[in-house]
């Protein structure tokens, strides 16, 4: 009886001891240095998310915690919209900050640009 009532104490005392999620948050950061508060997540949230827009040569960086967050990654005429997803603690530290669009597309596009601009001329 003894072992019982001690068990059932130490298992009392555990179980006050949850820690939450805690994720790095921001909104509209254009670098990642400026992104690294830390946040307590609610009881609801699951993941850390991390959502990155880039267009031309600018970023856009926004994380916060996330009930539901979906991967995603987008980019359609030099314009990437990235969402990244990840479960433990303050696991999203990243920035996601690598370019995935193609200079080489941008620039092709811009000389073809260039090239009916200077017939209209």
């Amino acid at each position: 009886m003894k072992v019982l009532l001690v068990s059932l104490l130490a298992a009392a005392l555990c179980a006050g001891i949850v820690h939450s999620l805690q994720c790095y948050t921001c909104t509209g950061a254009s670098k990642n240095s400026d992104c690294q508060t830390v946040s307590n997540c609610t009881s609801t949230d699951t993941s850390c998310q991390t959502a990155v827009i880039k267009y031309l040569v600018a970023i856009s960086i926004t994380k916060s915690c996330s009930s539901s967050c979906t991967a995603s990654d987008v980019s359609v005429l030099g314009v990437g919209y990235t969402t990244t997803c990840c479960k433990d603690s303050l696991c999203n530290i990243s920035g996601a900050t690598s370019m995935k669009m193609s200079y080489l597309l941008l620039s092709a596009c811009l000389g073809f640009l260039g090239l009916l601009l200077r017939d209209k001329l």
